[in-house]
């Protein structure tokens, strides 16, 4: 599998929230992953960024959406400037606006699940 830089958006230290579960199957393949979230803790050693500071990172390849759709447009600004090749929309964060202005700027969006993207080799 070729490393691909994600962003886990939506991060958080609570083990029993697939956005957790989403890192440490990222850890296990080896893939760098950076956690952005509004809840502040680590995730396996990282510091989760605070997503209000709309932190700027390089080199995104692909920005894995963990926060509920309702939530979502506040933030379709800061998750564009992130210039990502791919935006994976997992179950509940279908935003069509976002998937609009996502493929007007040539983003791959994906409507599907990180694990099992992960676990079938599709990532």
């Amino acid at each position: 599998m070729t490393q691909k830089k994600t962003v886990i958006l939506g991060a958080t230290s609570n083990t029993s929230r697939y956005a957790f579960i989403a890192a440490n199957m990222l850890d296990d393949y080896g893939m760098e992953y950076i956690p952005v979230g509004i809840k502040t803790g680590q995730v396996n050693g990282k510091e989760i960024l605070d997503l209000r500071e709309k932190p700027e990172i390089s080199d995104v390849d692909t920005v894995t959406l963990y926060i509920g759709a309702r939530n979502l447009p506040e933030w379709h600004d800061y998750i564009l400037s992130l210039k990502p090749k791919r935006i994976i929309f997992n179950p509940g964060t279908e935003d069509q606006e976002l998937m609009k202005k996502a493929k007007n700027e040539g983003v791959e969006t994906v409507f599907g699940c990180t694990l099992v993207m992960l676990r079938s080799d599709q990532y």
